[in-house]
């Protein structure tokens, strides 16, 4: 069954509480929490997070799989598959089940530099810091990649890897897959209300330049997704981009705050901004339309710009200090089964990266399988672009230029 949510509160504070709990699993997936609650959360990761001891100076960890029939799996939050009624999650008690392997699984990751931070220590040691998988986005799984941080995979246990969307098999950030595979997508591309808007958002530039629009559009303040859209317009090639592309994109940017046709640079927030309608045009994340759909209303459309749109992943790593490390790859290989992969896009609603999966969907939820913000036509893939890697300093550079830009 797919998962439907109960009505929010009005109160758009109360409103993101209740999500991060319920339906917005976007408020942790994509922006890192402010604030108190940040902190709180940071707090509560250090606890779980920094405890290994085990060192690995002279290379990875002894692998115990066979030994200890157990895995210990970090995730974000409402991004598995969950029966409220029993409190379980259904395709890892199977996986349970059909192995024996015991999983303790936590939503541990609530941002991907938060996490990070309660456990860098211990990856640039090589120790086991509690968990034999980690779910990192593309560019903070390139980053420890690079580093040497995760162990490289034995594709001999993961005969499902052929299953990848061919556009996922080989990344920039890990060529051919050594170290990672995709556990689940998303695009990123412009969105609208249907009504107040039927002639649909096309392009940046109408986004960004069309007057009926003025001071009803919100851009994301994801630096990765806002610039990329924006290079993509001016006909820059974003897995090849330059600091003389980027600071082009910066003054489209710029001009559209200064002149007022963006009325905000927001996180996750401006869902809010499209419920109230204070927002009639947004650069968005396809999983929040499919989501606000469900909840709200079918009310808004959302497509990939002419120019094109952005694909970014979250991905499954073994970290070297890791001591189920086969164990892991078995967890790897069974959501890779299409049959297994369309029970958790039922539930999570994000872009679908298994082959075969929306065949297996239409058992499931027969709507659900002809969604393009889950299923993208061979058309949308086509036009979907992954940004490139970065180094910290050049990527800090960028962070700093479009903060100044948008006065954070």
């Amino acid at each position: 069954m797919t998962r439907r949510q109960t009505p929010l509160p009005p109160d758009p504070m109360i409103r993101s509480l209740v999500r991060s709990q319920q339906a917005s699993r976007r408020m942790s997936r994509r922006h890192l929490m402010v604030g108190a609650g940040a902190a709180g959360l940071l707090g509560a990761l250090t606890a779980c997070g920094t405890g290994g001891t085990t060192t690995t100076d002279d290379g990875p960890a002894e692998d115990l799989s066979e030994e200890t029939m157990e895995l210990f799996w970090a995730n974000w939050s409402l991004y598995l598959d969950y029966d409220g009624d029993s409190g379980s999650y259904p395709t890892l008690d199977r996986f349970q089940e059909e192995t024996g392997i015991g999983v303790t699984y936590a939503e541990d990751i609530d941002g991907n530099e938060s996490y990070y931070g309660t456990i860098q220590n211990q990856l640039r040691q090589g120790q086991n810091f509690g968990q034999d998988l980690i779910t990192f986005t593309d560019w903070m799984a390139g980053r420890i990649i690079a580093a040497g941080q995760v162990r490289e995979l034995d594709h001999g246990n993961i005969p499902h890897l052929e299953n990848l969307l061919p556009g996922l098999q080989d990344v920039g950030f890990d060529p051919e897959r050594r170290h990672s595979i995709t556990w689940q997508s998303g695009m990123t591309g412009l969105a609208w209300n249907r009504e107040a808007v039927p002639d649909g958002v096309h392009t940046v530039t109408d986004l960004l330049t069309n007057p009926d629009l003025r001071g009803r559009v919100v851009v994301l303040d994801e630096w990765r997704d806002t610039m990329s859209l924006i290079m993509l317009d001016q006909g820059a090639d974003i897995t090849s981009f330059d600091a003389a592309d980027f600071e082009s994109a910066l003054e489209v940017l710029e001009e559209g705050i200064s002149s007022g046709q963006i009325r905000q640079v927001r996180g996750n927030a401006y869902m809010e901004d499209l419920v109230s309608g204070d927002a009639l045009a947004v650069m968005g994340w396809s999983g929040d339309i499919t989501q606000l759909n469900l909840e709200e209303g079918d009310r808004w459309d959302f497509a990939l710009p002419e120019a094109g749109g952005t694909l970014w992943s979250d991905n499954l790593l073994i970290p070297n200090g890791a001591e189920h490390k086969s164990n892991a790859e078995r967890l790897m290989n069974f959501y890779l089964d299409p049959e297994i992969a369309a029970e958790v896009a039922a539930y999570v609603n994000f872009v679908c990266p298994v082959q075969g999966a929306q065949e297996a969907m239409e058992a499931i939820d027969p709507e659900l399988a002809e969604d393009p913000l889950i299923f993208p036509t061979e058309e949308m893939q086509e036009n979907l672009h992954i940004i490139r890697g970065m180094d910290t300093d050049e990527e800090a550079e960028f962070t700093d230029m479009f903060q100044a830009v948008i006065g954070n």
